[in-house]
């Protein structure tokens, strides 16, 4: 019996795909959800599995094609897995030198691997797994890329370059960065806030509030959730997003926190964040890290937000100008943690400052609005035992 492998059901938001990688060939035995394809959409890369026992009957869709919602891709002879191995052969040392090579053929690779693998124009079959089962990893994949080149490609000059094809992520987020840049009318406000508060109350909870919190660790980021969720309360505008010619301003917070993956910028969303204690705000942008290091993020996890926050600051950045997240309105960027002497009662002390910028969309935020905001912002920080700890 033949059964078709199909695409999954994408959402309204994501109209295709393309297919990135067939780890499977024509003949080759699967087994019922072993991973055959990835499907790569401008969020999230999609797994799909064998829907049965069987050999691979046929490929539909080649990578590299592009796709729709529960369209076919692929055939499977169900029931035949054990037709293609051998039904008497002997256990000797010629039949499992070729099974190994085919295994490390078509050996799994996690997702950042993959990616690596793609951007640098790797051969698969090269590299050795380590991972559980031989799954390759990203470790595995930057040795390669580390070990002498045996044939390099060289341009006319003498000079070496490489062209690799931008991946469907990376391309819209370019489309959405000049998109935002050429039809909103986006200005930026700065202001800079002490973080000798909450580092105080970090350094002295953090190990109490792990042991409370079942190994959640205490972190800056909820803070700044905490704040900008009780600041989006106070200011709805900066809460709104743009539909047509109206504006909806929105009775909940979904925060989304731009993180950075192996495939490109990705902004998971934290939702109904006023509902959300520090450790829940913790262990959600903790979750969401792992999830976009082994491209496990679903759709789901990205679709919405009222409002973003980016930190810069962990790469290193003092001072950046984000830019807005369409359809939201406003976006606030985290910088570097800089000790810097300030002038405090007439004294110059050292403290720990970070600067804030607010990028908004001046077609529905006044500059009133988005420096109040701001101001908030630095207010709730600077006296942080307001945002609840729930230790």
């Amino acid at each position: 019996m033949t059964i078709e492998i199909k695409a999954p059901t994408l959402p309204e938001s994501v109209p295709d795909g393309t297919i990135a990688t067939w780890y499977k060939q024509v003949g080759d035995s699967v087994t019922r959800d072993e991973l055959l394809v990835d499907i790569e959409t401008d969020k999230v890369v999609i797994e799909v599995v064998s829907p049965t026992d069987g050999v691979l009957q046929e490929i539909l869709k080649e990578t590299g094609d592009t796709i729709v919602s529960n369209q076919a891709i692929g055939t499977v002879a169900a029931g035949e897995a054990t037709a293609a191995a051998p039904t008497a052969a002997p256990a000797a040392e010629p039949v499992a030198a070729p099974a190994a090579s085919a295994a490390a053929t078509s050996a799994p690779a996690s997702p950042a691997a993959k990616k690596m693998i793609a951007e640098n124009n790797v051969d698969a079959a090269a590299i050795a797994g380590t991972g559980k089962a031989g799954r390759i990893t990203k470790e595995d994949v930057a040795s390669a890329l580390t070990a002498p080149a045996t044939a390099p490609m060289a341009v006319s000059n003498g000079r070496l370059e490489e062209r690799v094809p931008m991946s469907r992520l990376r391309a819209k987020v370019a489309e959405r960065l000049l998109h935002a840049s050429q039809s909103t009318a986006m200005l930026t406000t700065f202001n800079e806030v002490n973080m000798a508060p909450v580092m105080e109350i970090r350094n002295r909870y953090k190990q109490e509030f792990e042991k409370a919190h079942d190994g959640v660790r205490l972190g800056f980021m909820s803070f700044f959730v905490r704040a900008c969720t009780e600041a989006l309360k106070r200011y709805p505008a900066v809460n709104a997003s743009l539909d047509g010619a109206d504006i909806v301003y929105h009775g909940y917070q979904d925060i989304g926190v731009a993180v950075s993956s192996p495939r490109g910028l990705v902004v998971p969303v934290l939702r109904n964040s006023d509902n959300m204690s520090l450790a829940h705000i913790e262990k959600g942008i903790r979750d969401f890290g792992e999830k976009a290091r082994d491209g496990k993020l679903a759709i789901e996890d990205m679709t919405g937000g009222t409002f973003t926050i980016s930190n810069g600051g962990v790469f290193g950045s003092l001072l950046s100008t984000p830019i807005l997240n369409p359809p939201q309105t406003a976006i606030l960027g985290m910088h570097k943690i800089q000790e810097r002497p300030m002038a405090v009662d007439g004294q110059v002390v050292v403290l720990p400052m970070m600067y804030l910028a607010l990028s908004y969309d001046h077609r529905m935020i006044d500059g009133k609005e988005a420096v109040q905001f701001l101001v908030t912002v630095k207010d709730l920080l600077e006296d942080p035992t307001r945002l609840l700890l729930e230790i």
